[in-house]
């Protein structure tokens, strides 16, 4: 068939025609694009691409998804699999005001024990808004490229990144580590977003929101040649493994990075001291509209490696570094009506819904309202014109309402006494600003969102299972418990047919579900979804009892607020009464129970493995810090016992192992005397933990 004449097929022999060309076109990229090795001439190729043409140009209701016309290059080799980071890429704290920012060089301070008016340089550095992406490079070759994912866990766009201009596909220099793995940030100027849109405006495609979406799409295209004909560029600002010196300071690291071939922000500046750093702040802030790249802030790290090892991280953010948001874009809109939302937890929030508006690059139709005391502060109402911003350039906010521009017979919104989704009764407890439905789980809303917050990328993170099929398969019964998602795999015929779910979509969810079959002890405790309980105190728990067998039956035991148990649990450093009382709460429940037994008999939650401190003479000790230290800061001697393997507690109890104390040491040295705990003067502790 190949041989008769396009003019001469009919119809059903030009559909058996366009599944050969189709194949064999693709065929044939593969062998070009991904193993370098053709196995037909440019001319043949073109002829067969010629005809494909042709076929479709002839009948086009033929023409097929997989078809060569739609596409340039080959797939990425494999898709993108993923990549688990050498060292963690983690987020930054947030600075919204010069206070905070002061507040951050006193909080290094006191870390660090040094005296008030110490010096302390940072590196101030325009915070881009892109993709972050992380770059590896083994004896100088660029082998492996990852975006951040969860922090932990990326996805491999080796090939996508090759294509960029700014990216040295071979280090030279003679200083250069066998292993150097380079952070940084890829992005879209805005003269090239403007022309992109442009042509794809021209061309009837899709055009972008701003330039942050555009990079990130461009960048995790499976066509290479799509990528490849994007203008993307690439700053590069921080480092992950490395198997040797890359300069002392952070600054030395910058003059290494430029002259080993990469690009860094022209337009950082060594700061040293507060008042630098916001001076440079508020210049670069001056020139933002001007610059062809988008930030949203500036980004301030502590310049000394020795003083960054010290301070360490707290939970998935390093305490030698801190980003400055510049203040959010506001536009005026109005209110066409107010919705409530139930989250996970029952608490019930007002979302106003408004007429669309572009504030900041994005086109803005939802913002929040916060809760029943900020709609009575606002005196929002529907109709009403207000103004909006996205805090931290992120989360559309209503600030202000526009009272002179109030329509007439606008009238005061009421807050829901009886939940939207189940009818149940809405309280407001004292003390607190959100009403919360106390249906629990009989409230289909609170359940639905639990099972989104369970697969969500911080907890079981089950690629393939987003928001929409969550609520799709509880609306028709296919899931009720987190457990029940685990069971999807024996409810195949119930799922193949629905929209959105073909073999392949199936078979990636089936998957990714039996991945997560194992799964971490802080990730499982953080995916319960109880209140309070985020990621720190997920992992914090997780390192304080060991296993899920033993937390379990620790709060079993802890349910009595006089036994041992309970004051073992609030004596955690970082557990309080109130987060007590909402993790004992959860428990407490049997439903909530029952949930704990069924993942339990179908999941294995690994014991929590505390990093490698098998020469720590503190590895598994429970200690306790009082009175004044000398040669530490507080939070630096608590950090440092816990990277030890050390367990950090607050008050003195025959289960504490070891209390160091200062000067001005009161009641917990007593009780320890008394106990006939192991007491240690600060030199002591610093000379055990160094041995």
């Amino acid at each position: 068939m190949s041989e008769v004449a396009v003019d001469q097929l009919t119809e059903l022999d030009a559909l058996v025609e366009l599944k050969r060309l189709a194949r064999e076109i693709a065929s044939h990229d593969i062998a070009y694009h991904q193993k370098d090795a053709p196995r037909i001439s440019d001319a043949e190729y073109d002829a067969l691409r010629r005809r494909n043409e042709a076929l479709e140009a002839r009948f086009p209701k033929l023409v097929r998804p997989d078809s060569p016309s739609k596409r340039v290059g080959a797939p990425v080799a494999g898709g993108f699999g993923k990549v688990r980071h050498a060292r963690p890429m983690l987020s930054l704290g947030n600075a919204f005001s010069d206070d905070d920012v002061i507040e951050f060089f006193a909080r290094v301070r006191r870390f660090l024990n040094l005296e008030s008016d110490a010096a302390v340089e940072v590196i101030a550095e325009p915070k881009i808004d892109g993709l972050s992406v992380s770059l590896r490079y083994e004896n100088g070759a660029f082998t492996l490229a990852a975006t951040r994912g969860d922090g932990m866990t990326g996805e491999n766009i080796t090939a996508n990144i090759r294509t960029l201009p700014d990216l040295p596909q071979q280090l030279t220099a003679s200083n250069v580590p066998d292993v150097l793995e380079v952070r940084g940030e890829v992005y879209m100027a805005k003269a090239d977003f403007l022309a992109l849109n442009e042509r794809q405006t021209a061309a009837g495609a899709k055009v972008f929101a701003n330039p942050r979406n555009a990079a990130a799409g461009s960048l995790r295209q499976l066509d290479t040649a799509i990528t490849a004909s994007r203008p993307l560029s690439l700053f590069v600002y921080a480092m992950g493994e490395v198997s040797g010196p890359v300069g002392d300071s952070q600054w030395a690291f910058f003059e290494n990075l430029r002259a080993w071939g990469f690009q860094v922000n022209p337009q950082t500046r060594l700061c040293r001291s507060a008042e630098e750093a916001l001076a440079h702040y508020r210049h670069i802030g001056a020139l933002r509209s001007g610059l062809d790249y988008d930030i949203d802030g500036m980004v301030y790290k502590v310049n000394r490696f020795d003083w960054q090892q010290r301070l360490g991280f707290v939970s998935r953010a390093p305490r030698w570094a801190t980003a400055h948001k510049y203040p959010a874009e506001k536009a005026e809109t109005v209110l066409n009506a107010i919705d409530i939302q139930v989250g996970r937890t029952g608490v019930l929030t007002p979302v106003a819904r408004l007429e669309p508006i572009t504030v900041g690059g994005v086109v803005v139709s939802n913002a929040t309202l916060h809760n029943e005391d900020e709609i009575r502060r606002l005196d929002a109402r529907v109709g009403d014109h207000v103004i909006i911003q996205r805090a931290g350039d992120v989360i559309p906010q209503v600030v202000e309402v526009l009272i002179e521009k109030r329509p007439p017979h606008a009238v005061a919104f009421e807050f829901p006494t009886q939940c939207p989704v189940c009818s149940s009764a809405v309280v407001r407890e004292e003390g607190e600003v959100a009403r919360r439905c106390s249906g629990g789980l009989i409230c289909p809303a609170q359940a639905v969102e639990r099972l989104k917050h369970f697969v969500s990328r911080n907890a079981f993170d089950i690629e393939g299972l987003g928001g929409k099929h969550i609520e799709s398969f509880w609306q028709d019964g296919l899931i009720r418990t987190p457990a029940d998602i685990f069971r999807l795999p024996d409810k195949i015929k119930q799922i193949e047919g629905r929209e959105g779910w073909g073999e392949k979509s199936i078979e990636n969810l089936f998957d990714a579900l039996q991945a997560r079959h194992n799964i971490e002890l802080p990730r499982f405790i953080f995916a319960l979804g109880i209140p309070q309980i985020g990621q720190a105190t997920g992992r914090l728990l997780a390192r304080h009892y060991g296993s899920l067998a033993n937390w379990y039956a620790a709060m079993d035991k802890a349910q009595d607020p006089d036994s041992e148990s309970y004051q073992d649990l609030i004596n955690i450093d970082g557990i309080g009464v109130s987060m007590a009382a909402d993790i004992l709460a959860f428990f407490a429940e049997e439903q909530n129970r029952a949930i704990l037994d069924d993942l339990d008999r179908l999941l294995t939650v690994q014991e929590f493995v505390a990093p490698d401190v098998n020469a720590s003479p503190v590895a598994g000790k429970t200690v306790v810090f009082t009175g004044t230290l000398e040669t530490l800061g507080r939070s630096e001697a608590k950090a440092k016992a816990e990277s030890l393997g050390a367990k950090v507690a607050g008050t003195v109890s025959k289960k504490t192992d070891i209390v160091i104390a200062g000067p001005g040491a009161g009641s917990k040295l007593k009780k320890a005397e008394d106990l006939g705990v192991r007491v240690m003067t600060e030199q002591e502790w610093i000379e055990l933990i160094q041995d």
